[in-house]
């Protein structure tokens, strides 16, 4: 059981707890095939733009309560989170706990990692307990091959992991960097596909081929010699190299698994090719995770408006498009009064 602070809030405060989670961009793994021996390693970008908001505060009796639909979808998980909390810790006083809104779920933000996380350090605040983030993800049984989520639940960034270890344990972070600032983010999403998850994606992840050692070992040279270099010194044109080889090297190794595409939604692809003719080069374009979110990383935001203003006419009008900055902090955690 986790260790209790004498200098942590308390339920008999009645403070509440807000918690604020922001989504996140898997732009590939390292090594999905474990050529070297060690499964998956990750590469993610933490952005602005879409949140999840929990609540949780102590109550005379259990209550689950969501803003929206998005939000009341995701109860039933929420409330299994809760359940697997209070049989963690022993700790079980009544709480409401509100859902002020989510991420997008199966669209390539991480939504179930950051729910549960944010019900986790919620749930934890409130009674006092000190305990990593990385242990609230392995008791609701996170970050199973990535450690984007977490690390950046914590940090924020660009960042880097190394895979989970082989005793189960959540992915080391091995570099850690925040994204110049003036860089933008052209996301675009398309609310009528879903990217795999759960079992599905599992089954999809085994039928693959693997990828061969070649191909990995120039993903992570690609990474640590022009993605994170050209992070550290605010050089767009070999981050954008960089990350575009990854994304052409991954979305190839993926596509058998995507009807043979790169991309999940065939309008999003056409969006940001689309994008990459009208960047001349200076564009890092790919998919989230399995999509069906798609991004393109400009240098400015100017950049990004002006490529947006060429490719409008061009582009399906049922997507969603907005330009963000990256998120270079981790989530937000905050006590109040009870509202």
């Amino acid at each position: 059981m986790a260790a209790l602070s004498p200098h942590a809030p308390r339920l008999e405060a009645q403070a509440a707890v807000s918690v604020r989670a922001a989504g996140r961009l898997h732009l590939g793994f390292l090594d999905p095939s474990a050529t070297l021996g060690r499964r998956f390693g990750s590469l993610g970008l933490v952005i602005e733009g879409h949140e999840t908001e929990v609540d949780i505060a102590p109550a005379r009796a259990d209550a689950l309560l969501a803003d929206g639909a998005a939000a009341e979808a995701e109860l039933v998980r929420a409330a299994a989170h809760l359940q697997r909390l209070r049989e963690r810790t022993g700790l079980r006083s009544p709480l409401v706990l509100h859902l002020r809104s989510v991420l997008p779920a199966h669209a390539g933000y991480g939504s179930g990692t950051q729910l549960a996380l944010g019900i986790g350090r919620a749930f934890a605040r409130c009674h006092g307990l000190e305990v990593p983030t990385a242990t609230i993800a392995s008791w609701l049984g996170r970050g199973q091959r990535s450690g984007i989520g977490i690390a950046g639940f914590d940090q924020g960034g660009l960042i880097v992991d190394g895979g989970p270890g082989a005793d189960g344990a959540p992915a080391a972070v091995i570099a850690r960097l925040s994204l110049p600032e003036a860089w933008r983010i052209v996301v675009v999403e398309d609310p009528r596909r879903r990217g795999l998850s759960g079992d599905e994606e599992r089954a999809a992840i085994q039928r693959l081929a693997p990828l061969s050692q070649a191909q990995a070992a120039e993903v992570c040279h690609r990474v640590l010699m022009q993605v994170l270099a050209g992070a550290a010194g605010a050089e767009f044109a070999p981050f954008a190299a960089g990350l575009g080889r990854v994304q052409e090297l991954l979305g190839s190794h993926f596509a058998p698994a995507q009807n043979g595409s790169p991309w999940t939604s065939a309008a999003v692809g056409a969006a940001l090719n689309a994008v990459r003719g009208a960047a001349g080069g200076l564009a890092a374009i790919g998919q989230s995770s399995w999509g069906p979110t798609g991004f393109a990383i400009v240098p400015t935001a100017a950049d990004a408006q002006a490529l947006l203003d060429e490719v409008a006419p061009a582009l399906d009008p049922a997507l969603v498009v907005r330009v963000v900055a990256a998120r270079n902090r981790g989530a937000t955690v905050a006590d109040h009064a009870l509202r």
